[in-house]
């Protein structure tokens, strides 16, 4: 019997690359020649909100660029928020399709993002062709590492948690996930998971 009856992973960090991160958000300031210490201050009193569905992008984008006037469109700064997504270099988007085309569990995500960036990611790189279910943070109402996100993720889905794998990449979500009995490994490349979901006899 396979061992688990559904596999979660993260999108951010697993699967792609991160979507509105320190990273991400370093290169758009450059683009448009913003203020950084700004912007991060803004960003950091906005972003749990955003990221919980609390806030609409236009609120978001209010609080954190236009609070003032630019010579840049939410449309033009929004869309070079998206341009950051990519496919992440050694990442697990391969391992997600094998799992998707065996057709042994259900496949499904759980992730901390904004509606808007979340839905962007999802359609752009096809992944609702693999998912069966998306627990993400906007639709949930709450972020990893609240154990509660996983534990509402888990009544949903009608799983127990020692049926349920979890993929991330940071070791704080995996604690959490683990704490709440669920077995939860950290991506650190594609060739390490494949190595962990071989012992498990995922892979």
């Amino acid at each position: 019997m396979f061992p688990f009856d559904v596999v979660l992973f993260d999108i951010g960090g697993v699967l792609l690359t991160n979507g509105w991160d320190h990273h991400e958000r370093s290169i758009v300031i450059e683009q448009f020649k913003l203020d950084r210490d700004a912007l991060e201050s803004h960003h950091a009193k906005a972003f749990e909100a955003w990221e919980r569905g609390e806030l609409a992008l236009e609120e978001y984008l209010d609080a954190v660029v236009f609070y003032e006037p630019r010579s840049f469109s939410r449309e033009e700064f929004f869309a070079a928020v998206c341009a950051q997504s990519k496919e992440l270099p050694n990442g697990a988007l391969c391992i997600l399709k094998e799992l998707a085309a065996s057709d042994k569990c259900r496949i499904g995500a759980l992730n901390n993002e904004a509606r808007e960036t979340h839905e962007y990611r999802v359609k752009t790189f096809g992944l609702h062709n693999f998912f069966q279910q998306t627990f993400a943070s906007c639709y949930m109402g709450i972020r990893k590492p609240d154990p509660k996100i996983y534990q509402r993720a888990l009544g949903i889905l009608g799983d127990s948690p020692e049926r349920s794998l979890f993929i991330d990449d940071r070791l704080e979500n995996v604690a959490a996930a683990a704490a709440v009995g669920m077995k939860a490994v950290r991506f650190t490349g594609e060739a390490d998971l494949r190595e962990q979901l071989r012992a498990l006899d995922v892979l």
